[in-house]
C-alpha cells in the first residue's frame, strides 16, 4: 500500500513540474506590449492626447479641427 501511495506521489509531482515549467515558457514567448504613445499638449485649451488623434501644423498641435482653425491661444 506504501508503495502505491509513493508512485500515485511521485507522478502527482512530476505532473505538476511539467505543467509548471510548460506554463512559463509560454509566458516569455507572450508578444510584448506596443511601445507608450507620445502625448502632445493642444496649443489652443491646453489637453493633452495621444500624438495620433492630434492634429498637427509645424510645431504646434491641436486636440480638433476647430481648435486648428482658431490657432493657439493667447492665454497659455
Amino acid at each position: 500500500m506504501v508503495r502505491l501511495l509513493f508512485w500515485i506521489a511521485l507522478i502527482a509531482a512530476a505532473f505538476w513540474l511539467w505543467r509548471k515549467f510548460k506554463a512559463g515558457s509560454t509566458a516569455s514567448t507572450s508578444t510584448p506590449l506596443d511601445a507608450p504613445l507620445k502625448m502632445v499638449r493642444c496649443s489652443h485649451c491646453g489637453v493633452h492626447l495621444p500624438n495620433d488623434r492630434a492634429l498637427h501644423r509645424g510645431n504646434e498641435w491641436y486636440c480638433s479641427t476647430a481648435h486648428l482653425e482658431q490657432g493657439p491661444s493667447d492665454k497659455r
